[in-house]
């Protein structure tokens, strides 16, 4: 599943891309709140021309508040006439929301107000924890810290994976120690004091930042990797701890290259809440590989921690050099990739990397 899935034309992103192995794909559109022309004018400039990103497709999930529509109808017929061929509409109003809502979790939601949605997001997380760590059945799962804090930093089925591949205890699943060979992602806005600046309502960063913050996390696990955190408009991910896959390293770079994507999307949905042209826009991201050592903040505790190490800096050193949209990776992380992956860099001079010297990337 990706966030702001790149359609292969200006400013165009599916705000979901789902991909089952052995199906075709299909996009999901979240339009609440959209008036009618602006509904029309969204999807068909995303989806009426046939790109090599559309190619693998054959549907458009479309979640919409119908019932606000009274001629819902005739736009819905105008909208599958702008689809392409190749692609059907299915239709997601409130009723089929909240009716999915009961059928999965349980929940009688009465609507899709605040107070309905936060009773939602408890029911996922709770379904989420039952599916990592089991249980005698959802009704009898019991939530902790132990439990739902390392769902705050890893994706409910790389839990599950972990978790019973090194059968013990959820205390057990992430232990401070050092972890070798552990590749960090590190990813900020550009320009985004200039940005801030030039935005009179804070209710639109804050938004803007709500909106990275949801997608950079979703990124992060959805390549099966761990959140580490987010400070002001940047994010640290990991991968491969507590231990990786095979190909968690190009697992981190495809993270990496949707965290660009996502950097595009985002500046432009806030260029166009602002009236000043903002001089860069979107994400530079820095990737290394290197030892990490997992602390906890207190004695005992696997709840809070932080981690340490040179690739942490190396990181944010190469970030720094980057420019918009571009990432810059270390040479030990650009050899431990495939042939395919290496084609796409390139060398650049050494960069002077505040107190760690000179370094080749």
């Amino acid at each position: 599943m990706d966030r702001e899935f790149y359609l292969g034309a200006p400013s165009c992103y599916a705000d979901i891309r789902v991909a089952s192995p052995g199906q075709s794909a299909y996009f999901i559109e979240v339009k609440i709140g959209y008036s009618r022309q602006r509904l029309i004018e969204q999807l068909s400039k995303k989806f009426k021309q046939l790109t090599p990103e559309l190619a693998d497709a054959n549907r458009v999930l479309l979640v919409v508040d119908s019932h606000r529509h009274p001629d819902w109808a005739e736009i819905e017929a105008l909208i599958r006439e702008q689809l392409h061929s190749s692609l059907t509409l299915e239709v997601w109003d409130e009723n089929r929301l909240l009716e999915l809502i009961r059928a999965r979790f349980g929940l009688a939601a009465a609507a899709t107000s605040t107070e309905s949605l936060l009773d939602v997001r408890e029911a996922v997380d709770r379904a989420k924890g039952y599916h990592a760590f089991g249980g005698e059945s959802l009704e009898a799962y019991e939530d902790d810290a132990l439990r739902s804090q390392p769902n705050r930093h890893f994706s409910h089925w790389r839990l599950r994976r972990l978790w019973q591949s090194r059968k013990c205890a959820p205390r057990d699943v992430f232990p401070p120690g050092v972890y070798p060979q552990v590749a960090v992602l590190m990813a900020d806005m550009c320009s985004f004091s200039s940005y801030v600046r030039d935005t009179p309502d804070q209710r639109v960063t804050r938004n803007i930042l709500t909106a990275f913050y949801t997608r950079a996390r979703h990124q992060i696990l959805n390549y099966g990797g761990m959140l580490y955190e987010f400070a002001g408009d940047s994010v640290i991910g990991f991968f491969g701890v507590p231990d990786g896959d095979d190909d968690y390293m190009e697992s981190s770079l495809a993270a990496a290259q949707s965290l660009i994507s996502i950097g595009k999307s985002i500046s432009t949905e806030w260029q166009r809440s602002i009236d000043r042209i903002q001089p860069s826009s979107g994400l530079h991201l820095g990737l290394t590989v290197g030892d990490l050592q997992i602390v906890s903040y207190r004695p005992f505790s696997r709840t809070h921690f932080g981690a340490i190490g040179d690739t942490i800096n190396l990181a944010a050193r190469l970030m720094a050099n980057a420019g918009s949209g571009e990432l810059v990776v270390s040479n030990m992380f650009y050899n431990q990739l495939s042939a395919a992956s290496q084609a796409g860099f390139e060398g650049i001079p050494p960069i002077d990397a505040k107190n760690m010297g000179k370094i080749k990337a």
